[in-house]
């Protein structure tokens, strides 16, 4: 089975990611696309996340009815912070049969170089890139990806991705400031956030 792999903290999913991985699942040649929750992204201040059970049942809830995208939750048994060369390694290890890829936006690829063993990621595992609007900020700070690893063979570059600027935490700031995000989430997902009272 080939899966594609999408990471996130998901803190909360919302409709941006659904709609990238249900993209993938449907118009690239993955069985399914996971979604990996990240219980620590090493470039992200932890203190921000809500609890990582919560995170997965988030998940949990998004993707319950669609047989094609399914939640992951492998990087809470390993070693923080997580690392996703050690998270691949795991997973082949565990599913030997099953061939994984990356997903990630352009912004990802900018700064993949710096990834930890990134080399060793681009060689045994494709990297599906999907477009990403780049702020004005965002190309000031991070440099255009290195031509080896663009033009690298493993990596695909998936065009008619339709692009959405809805982050997360623009959905947790409205939360804060009582605004109603409930076309930014799906319905189950807005209905648990609203019930639990997170990131109020």
């Amino acid at each position: 089975m080939k899966v594609g792999l999408y990471f996130g903290s998901f803190n909360p999913i919302h409709i941006g990611h659904l709609i990238i991985a249900n993209y993938m699942a449907e118009f690239s040649d993955f069985d399914q696309v996971w979604l990996v929750v990240s219980p620590h992204n090493p470039h992200k201040k932890k203190a921000s996340l809500l609890k990582d059970n919560h995170r997965l049942t988030l998940v949990n809830i998004a993707v319950e009815e669609n047989p094609k995208l399914q939640s992951c939750d492998i990087e809470f048994k390993l070693p923080q912070p997580s690392y996703t060369v050690t998270t691949l390694a795991y997973l082949k290890e565990k599913h030997p049969k099953h061939e994984f890829s990356l997903l990630m936006g352009e912004d990802n690829l900018r700064t993949f170089h710096k990834w930890f063993n990134y080399e060793e990621i681009i060689s045994n595992h494709q990297l599906y890139v999907y477009p990403r609007v780049i702020t004005t900020l965002e190309v000031e700070k991070k440099a255009a990806p290195i031509d080896t690893i663009k033009n690298h063979k493993n990596v695909v570059f998936c065009e008619d991705v339709p692009v959405m600027k809805i982050s997360s935490s623009f959905i947790r700031k409205a939360i804060k400031e009582g605004k109603d995000v409930r076309y930014l989430l799906s319905e189950p997902v807005f209905k648990y956030v609203d019930e639990m009272n997170f990131y109020r």
